[in-house]
Protein backbone atom coordinates (compact mmCIF):
# COMPACT_ATOMS: atom_id res chain seq x y z
CA UNK A 1 0.00 0.00 0.00
CA UNK A 2 0.88 3.61 -0.16
CA UNK A 3 -0.59 7.14 0.29
CA UNK A 4 -1.40 7.49 -3.98
CA UNK A 5 -4.93 7.09 -4.88
CA UNK A 6 -6.44 3.77 -7.11
CA UNK A 7 -9.76 3.19 -8.07
CA UNK A 8 -10.88 0.91 -5.43
CA UNK A 9 -8.92 3.03 -2.83
CA UNK A 10 -11.34 4.53 -0.34
CA UNK A 11 -10.30 6.24 3.26
CA UNK A 12 -12.18 6.32 6.09
CA UNK A 13 -12.27 8.17 9.33
CA UNK A 14 -13.46 5.60 12.21
CA UNK A 15 -14.62 7.28 15.62
CA UNK A 16 -15.20 4.95 18.40
CA UNK A 17 -17.17 5.19 21.44
CA UNK A 18 -17.20 3.00 24.52
CA UNK A 19 -14.68 1.52 27.19
CA UNK A 20 -11.75 2.05 24.58
CA UNK A 21 -9.25 3.26 26.10
CA UNK A 22 -6.81 1.62 29.12
CA UNK A 23 -8.07 -1.93 27.23
CA UNK A 24 -5.44 -2.53 24.39
CA UNK A 25 -7.42 -0.86 21.77
CA UNK A 26 -5.45 1.11 20.00
CA UNK A 27 -2.51 -1.32 19.21
CA UNK A 28 -5.34 -3.88 18.90
CA UNK A 29 -6.03 -1.82 15.36
CA UNK A 30 -2.37 -1.16 14.69
CA UNK A 31 -2.39 -5.22 14.59
CA UNK A 32 -5.90 -5.20 12.76
CA UNK A 33 -4.85 -2.66 9.87
CA UNK A 34 -1.64 -4.23 9.19
CA UNK A 35 -2.80 -7.84 8.98
CA UNK A 36 -5.29 -6.05 6.18
CA UNK A 37 -2.49 -4.46 4.40
CA UNK A 38 -3.96 -0.80 5.11
CA UNK A 39 -2.02 2.58 5.59
CA UNK A 40 -3.28 5.40 8.83
CA UNK A 41 -3.24 5.68 12.13
CA UNK A 42 -5.30 5.50 15.57
CA UNK A 43 -4.80 7.74 18.39
CA UNK A 44 -6.91 8.54 21.58
CA UNK A 45 -8.79 11.52 22.30
CA UNK A 46 -9.33 13.29 25.35
CA UNK A 47 -12.76 12.79 25.67
CA UNK A 48 -11.98 9.34 25.91
CA UNK A 49 -12.81 7.73 22.32
CA UNK A 50 -10.51 6.44 19.83
CA UNK A 51 -10.40 7.83 16.24
CA UNK A 52 -8.42 6.11 13.09
CA UNK A 53 -8.05 6.64 9.79
CA UNK A 54 -7.92 4.15 7.41
CA UNK A 55 -7.03 4.00 4.17
CA UNK A 56 -6.70 0.90 1.24
CA UNK A 57 -8.73 -1.63 -0.90
CA UNK A 58 -12.61 -1.11 0.04
CA UNK A 59 -13.10 -4.24 0.83
CA UNK A 60 -10.27 -4.27 3.71
CA UNK A 61 -10.87 -1.05 5.33
CA UNK A 62 -14.56 -2.09 6.05
CA UNK A 63 -13.47 -5.26 7.34
CA UNK A 64 -11.40 -3.23 9.28
CA UNK A 65 -14.26 -1.01 10.04
CA UNK A 66 -16.77 -4.00 10.90
CA UNK A 67 -13.65 -5.33 13.61
CA UNK A 68 -13.76 -1.57 15.40
CA UNK A 69 -17.55 -2.20 15.74
CA UNK A 70 -16.68 -5.81 18.04
CA UNK A 71 -13.50 -4.02 19.33
CA UNK A 72 -10.49 -5.72 20.76
CA UNK A 73 -10.87 -8.20 23.73
CA UNK A 74 -11.10 -6.16 26.65
CA UNK A 75 -13.32 -3.66 25.34
CA UNK A 76 -16.61 -2.13 25.09
CA UNK A 77 -17.59 -0.43 21.94
CA UNK A 78 -21.00 1.70 22.60
CA UNK A 79 -21.11 3.34 18.87
CA UNK A 80 -18.94 3.35 16.08
CA UNK A 81 -19.44 6.95 13.43
CA UNK A 82 -17.14 5.88 10.12
CA UNK A 83 -17.25 9.28 7.69
CA UNK A 84 -15.42 9.53 4.19
CA UNK A 85 -11.96 11.68 4.32
CA UNK A 86 -9.01 12.26 1.81
CA UNK A 87 -7.09 8.89 1.38
CA UNK A 88 -3.85 10.97 1.65
CA UNK A 89 -2.24 8.99 4.38
CA UNK A 90 1.66 7.95 4.79
CA UNK A 91 2.27 4.07 4.11
CA UNK A 92 1.86 2.02 6.92
CA UNK A 93 -0.58 2.29 10.12
CA UNK A 94 0.93 4.15 13.21
CA UNK A 95 -0.38 5.12 16.96
CA UNK A 96 -0.40 9.05 17.37
CA UNK A 97 -0.48 11.14 20.24
CA UNK A 98 -3.29 11.93 21.99
CA UNK A 99 -5.25 15.25 20.87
Amino acid sequence: MNGAAGPDRIARRIHVKGKVQGVWFRAWTVEQAAELGLDGWVRNREDGSVEAVAAGPADRVEELVARCRRGSPASRVDSVDVEDTPGVVAQGFTQKPTV
